[in-house]
């Protein structure tokens, strides 16, 4: 059964919580696909996970790198899963039709945006009416993922 997480931003930017979430993933092993709302956002994420950290960088590709089947992370705006990943991240309010492909989905969604929270309500639903496992985080004012749902 496909495991679906919800994290709401509130207290973080995207810019943040990603590379912690993607790091994690890559040290259990996983591969990742992390789906973006545009071309324009996936060159932002390029960017973002090569220099989010002065002593570190996440390894990873996009289209334009080639090489897909060899990325520990893809970054795509489309639904494909080039790497044969197991975890696909969504962001931007992307969108994946089939929940099952994968061991794990996570969705990061900005809790200041009306439209995101409500998208996500949508998504929600829907993972919970395909019979997977849904866990809804939510960030403390200290910083701390919560688990609230």
């Amino acid at each position: 059964m496909t495991e679906v997480l919800f994290y709401h931003l509130e207290q973080q930017p995207l810019e943040r919580v990603l590379p912690a979430l993607v790091e994690r993933t890559l040290a259990r092993g996983w591969r990742a696909v992390v789906q973006a709302g545009s071309e324009e956002r996936v060159a932002a994420l390029d960017t973002l996970l090569w220099t989010y950290d002065d002593a570190s960088f996440l390894p990873h590709g996009t289209q334009r790198d080639g090489n897909a089947p060899e990325q520990p992370v893809y970054l795509t705006a489309g639904e494909g899963n080039p790497n044969g990943a197991t975890v696909r991240f969504l962001v931007d309010g992307a969108e994946i039709g089939d929940l099952a492909a994968y061991e794990r989905i996570v969705y990061l969604f900005d809790g200041h945006d009306a439209e995101a929270v409500a998208r996500a309500r949508e998504q929600w639903k829907a993972a919970k009416g395909a019979g997977c496992e849904a866990t809804y985080w939510q960030q403390s004012s200290e910083g701390r993922w919560e688990k609230r749902a």
